[in-house]
């Protein structure tokens, strides 16, 4: 069961997101959640549809891509390339919506997010600190009037009650 604890979303700069939020479980199995392809099928869409696709080339340079079919069958896919892993402290990775509204392929490349996770842990339990940046306020906008922010609460308690769930 999930610890009904919600994530802060603010807006520190006109291309900046940043997520705050604690969780209810030790750091390596948050972020062994965060980064194991079969547990990220199970937390990664909320309560928005199911996933397809987690495909994870989890390594500095490598590839990553998720495809979820949303209530209502329309397909959402995201992909981006890792650029930093620290295990279990930070993550570094950039993040493309394929099919964005109104972009090319190759401005939705050109628009790409770059997201920085850090996790620490006190007592057990896990802060995590996210910033997403992105090339300018109309991009940044245009993510938050998606709805994205729902979504990604609903993503976090579905995190956190899979993280405590594990065990080593």
């Amino acid at each position: 069961m999930s610890s009904n604890r919600t994530a802060n979303l603010t807006l520190p700069a006109d291309d900046q997101i940043l997520i705050t939020r604690d969780f209810d479980a030790p750091r390596r199995l948050v972020y062994r959640a965060w980064t194991t392809p079969e547990l990220v099928k199970r937390w990664w869409c909320g309560e928005r549809g199911t996933m397809d696709t987690v495909e994870m080339d989890f390594r500095v340079g490598g590839a990553w891509r998720y495809v979820m079919t949303v209530d209502g069958g329309s397909e959402v896919a995201f992909h981006g390339e890792y650029r930093e892993i620290v295990p279990e402290e930070r993550l570094v990775w950039t993040e493309v919506f394929e099919g964005a509204p109104g972009m090319t392929a190759e401005e939705a490349e050109r628009n790409a997010a770059v997201n920085t996770a850090v996790f620490t842990e006190q007592e057990g339990r896990t802060s995590l600190w996210m910033l997403t940046e992105v090339p300018d306020r109309a991009v940044r906008d245009a993510i938050i009037q998606s709805g994205m922010e729902a979504g990604m609460q609903e993503q976090m308690a579905a995190l956190e009650e899979l993280a405590a769930s594990l065990t080593d």
